[in-house]
């Protein structure tokens, strides 16, 4: 690679192995932090995510690295993660850097990270831009207490079933989506979650055509209908709290019903939301039978009839 002459105060080779995670710019190359220059003139491996988008950062920066540059990309990071591990056991300082934000956060690096700490190698990192937390600040809902939820799948069955292990959570929700999903997506939200629940899809974080677009989520989904382009983080505010009172028998079953579908036991679902409403957990249990009950009592060529839910 090309560009102007090494920066003065990089960092000193290690005599043990050191495998560092940096931050990249999630758009505005001028958001790369001064160390993420030193770092990439100091390694000895640069293990990137795309190593032509590598060299269109370092071009940007104006450094000069000499380390061998690698590929490690989600199609072949269990391939080369031993060879990265047996770099760093012989002393060898690597970088690992990932498109945009910072590696492992759904992007390649958790695997290399396990592996170095199983071997005892230090681990640091070179903090830069997240787009998580980005987002979060942007959005206008609450921040205090969040997490973070990645890419949903792709199927709308599954999506839905991930959406429904969450539709209690009442801390801020934040997902990646890609912008041909993005519709989809905040379709499904508004059946899981309601179509008033607040949201905010911020989209081109830090480039020339940021934009954040705040409103309840029938609202998004209509928006996002008509077609979105770019990068695109979408973050949800919780659930309301709720207490004994504002719980109905419906929504009593939905919630154990909720619980059943990710996986949970009957039994253990009941004593589950039992506790969340703070009530006993017979009365869950009735509420559970009562419904099925109802349901058969509906299903042609059947008659009411009690028994285990």
């Amino acid at each position: 690679m090309t560009a102007s002459t090494a920066p003065a105060s990089a960092p000193a080779a290690s005599a043990g192995g050191v495998l560092v995670l940096a931050g990249t710019p999630i758009g505005d190359v001028a958001d790369a932090p001064p160390r993420l220059v030193k770092e990439l003139a100091a390694a000895e491996v640069i293990a990137a995510e795309d190593t032509r988008r590598l060299r269109h950062l370092t071009k940007a920066l104006g450094v000069y690295t000499t380390g061998r540059v690698v590929s490690y990309f989600e199609g072949n990071e269990s391939a080369r993660t031993p060879e990265l591990v047996e770099a760093l056991e012989n002393g060898a300082r690597v970088l690992l850097v990932t498109d945009a934000g910072m590696p492992s956060v759904s992007d390649p690096g958790y695997r290399l990270v396990a592996a170095a700490v199983e071997k005892d190698i230090r681990v640091t990192a070179v903090p830069g831009p997240s787009a998580v937390l980005t987002a979060l600040a942007l959005s206008g809902l609450p921040v205090d207490r969040f997490c973070f939820e990645g890419f949903l799948p792709r199927k709308a069955g599954e999506r839905l079933g991930k959406l429904r292990e969450v539709a209690d959570e009442r801390r801020t929700l934040v997902y990646f989506e890609a912008p041909h999903r993005l519709d989809d997506t905040l379709a499904a939200m508004a059946e899981v979650f309601g179509d008033e629940r607040r949201a905010a899809v911020c989209r081109e974080l830090t480039k020339t055509y940021e934009e954040v677009r705040r409103g309840p989520l029938k609202e998004l989904a209509e928006w996002a209908a008509e077609g979105v382009r770019g990068e695109i983080t979408v973050v949800v505010e919780g659930a309301a709290e709720t207490g004994p009172a504002d719980l109905d028998a419906e929504e009593l079953v939905r919630r154990v019903q909720v619980r059943e579908e990710a996986g949970e036991r009957r039994k253990e679902a009941i004593a589950a939301v039992a506790a969340e409403a703070g009530l006993p957990k017979r009365e869950v249990f009735d509420a559970v039978v009562a419904a099925k009950n109802a349901a058969r009592s509906q299903a042609p060529g059947s008659g009411a009839g009690k028994g285990k839910p």
